[in-house]
């Protein structure tokens, strides 16, 4: 059992029988009153946010939360098979835990995977991912200028809205966290 004293930014905890982890907090000592902890709490497994109010010294279950480094390789048709890095084991993975990432995800991408006690807790992609542009309308001569987009279907499948200039071909960066367009990377 740990404290509120042991919160810290990334400490994971079984609260209400789910695992959250904190993404911030501050202690408060109000001149009335007993000392309490502001924090801003994110769940593991459905990646909700929401804002918490423990008493001081109040105590939480501390969860240790490890996280590996996996290569996605291939979709056999019903799992997805990812590869530890470190042992080389393959391990078949269901399409519900990577319902979030399957936009963006390539062959030979690098995961980092969120387990605890052998549970999977979440997949996580790089946070920005470089995708080449397989459909889109052809752009025009002139079209930078009005600052209009257009949309795009990259190599994974997914619909991303571009910048009217870019083509077919086109290597684009892309935010995995709002599924944005940032920047070109490569012209066709």
């Amino acid at each position: 059992m740990a404290s509120t004293s042991d919160f810290r930014n990334g400490f994971s905890m079984r609260w209400n029988g789910e695992i959250w982890s904190i993404v911030e907090f501050q202690h408060v000592k109000p001149g009335k009153g007993g000392a309490f902890v502001r924090t801003k709490l994110k769940n593991l497994k459905t990646g909700r946010v929401l804002d918490n109010t423990f008493r001081a010294g109040e105590k939480v279950e501390e969860v240790r939360v490890e996280r590996r480094k996996k290569t996605y390789l291939y979709n056999d048709g019903h799992h997805y098979i990812v590869m530890d890095e470190e042992t080389y084991e393959q391990t078949p993975m269901t399409e519900d835990y990577l319902k979030a990432c399957l936009p963006y995800l390539k062959e030979n991408m690098e995961l980092s995977i969120l387990e605890s006690d052998g549970e999977i807790l979440a997949v996580e992609v790089p946070t920005f991912v470089e995708l080449e542009i397989t459909k889109t309308e052809p752009g025009v001569r002139g079209d930078t200028a009005t600052g209009g987009t257009k949309p795009a279907i990259v190599e994974t499948g997914a619909t991303i809205q571009v910048p009217l200039f870019l083509n077919a071909g086109d290597v684009i960066r892309v935010d995995t966290r709002t599924g944005e367009y940032m920047e070109r990377v490569s012209a066709a």
